[in-house]
């Protein structure tokens, strides 16, 4: 009885922990994915579920007074809606990305469905930038072996995050400038991080991400001060044989 005990205890603490690894942005149990940099006077602030009237073109406007470059991770169906946007992100010199078509979380979906999610957002891209996306982020980090198969074989490269700014539910831009000050406290700035921020919202066009703009300003003039360079992911230094793309 006791080692029945313990073999289901084992068994539930291995399928948590698989349930876990799914969703955490750090784990490397499904697959290498790209979480920080080695550079601690780099930060690479990315945005997720654009493009989005107008707060897109806002965060351009910020980036572009302060020099910096960030990289964004575009959902394709709103590609499709306001292909001018992501021509104009393109043409600041930030990186772009695919944030798959419509935004599901691919855990769930079958191994045909994922690559269906995949390509049809890299075609959105191409249509409206005339090239191919190589950096992918799946949506609410959720990621199987599955997942990350298919991105590579598509040529896109997954990238996760080190810091998590919880824009998405924030209620000012003090709160989440706080959560990405406590998190690169905690982690001591010993590394390049890479902040998970949002232009917008993956349910509609128009979400409103006002606070993530003037969030984003502050931390530009913050971290500026203090020497920190806001680069883009494909500048970013990486560990010694790891690559972006």
């Amino acid at each position: 009885m006791w080692f029945l005990l313990t073999s289901g205890a084992v068994t539930a603490a291995a399928a948590s922990y698989a349930g876990y690894a799914t969703m955490a942005p750090g784990s490397q149990l499904y697959g290498r994915t790209l979480v920080h940099g080695s550079d601690p006077a780099q930060i690479a602030l990315t945005y997720d579920d654009g493009p989005n009237d107008p707060h897109t073109l806002h965060l351009l406007d910020v980036l572009d007074r302060h020099q910096a470059k960030a990289t964004f991770f575009l959902i394709g169906k709103f590609v499709r809606q306001r292909p001018e946007i992501a021509r104009a992100i393109q043409a600041a010199g930030h990186a772009i990305g695919n944030h798959t078509y419509s935004h599901p979380n691919l855990i769930f979906l079958s191994a045909s469905a994922i690559k269906q999610e995949l390509k049809d957002c890299n075609k959105a891209l191409e249509d409206a930038l005339g090239a191919s996306p190589v950096l992918f982020r799946p949506p609410f980090g959720g990621r199987r072996p599955a997942v990350l198969k298919t991105a590579r074989s598509l040529g896109l490269a997954p990238v996760m995050w080190s810091v998590t700014a919880y824009d998405w539910s924030a209620t000012s831009a003090g709160s989440i400038v706080q959560k990405v000050e406590r998190r690169i406290d905690l982690q001591n700035s010993n590394r390049g991080e890479v902040v998970l921020l949002h232009d917008g919202g993956h349910l509609a066009m128009s979400t409103d991400r006002s606070h993530t703009v003037e969030a984003t300003r502050r931390l530009l003039n913050q971290y500026s001060a203090a020497g920190k360079k806001f680069v883009a992911i494909p500048d970013l230094v990486l560990p010694v044989g790891q690559s972006p793309v």
